[in-house]
């Protein structure tokens, strides 16, 4: 059982530099303090931010900008690619009709990258 994840949540991908931020759009309104996330809150650059710096091999930037430094891995502007809803959510609490967004929930980056919750935006409402 997870924590329930809303936006403002900060989420850190494992070729990004930075961490980012989940943003909710109050569509499902539905609020944990502020509006709740479901699973199906995965789309790159409306609900997941830039994650600073990709670092990924898989990334074409980070490959071409790689190559032409001969090799030396050369870490590219991030833009998250993510095409797969988070999983695995929590399947008895549902928010728009698709299974609630917790805290132990990851999210795959198409260059090879897991994007996970490091900390939900609130504490209070749980999954279960």
């Amino acid at each position: 059982m997870g924590v329930q994840v809303v936006t403002g949540a900060m989420l850190q991908c494992s070729f990004g530099v930075a961490p980012s931020s989940l943003t909710v759009l109050p569509t499902n309104k539905v609020l944990a303090t502020t509006p709740a996330a479901n699973i199906m809150d995965n789309k790159p650059m409306l609900n997941i931010l830039p994650f600073g710096m990709c670092q990924s091999p898989a990334n074409p930037m980070v490959a071409a900008a790689t190559a032409a430094a001969l090799g030396v891995l050369t870490p590219m502007p991030c833009v998250p690619a993510t095409a797969a809803p988070w999983a695995p959510g929590c399947p008895t609490v549902l928010i728009g009709n698709m299974p609630a967004l917790e805290s132990n929930s990851k999210c795959m980056c198409n260059w090879g990258g897991v994007i996970q919750v490091v900390v939900p935006g609130q504490f209070t409402v749980q999954d279960g």
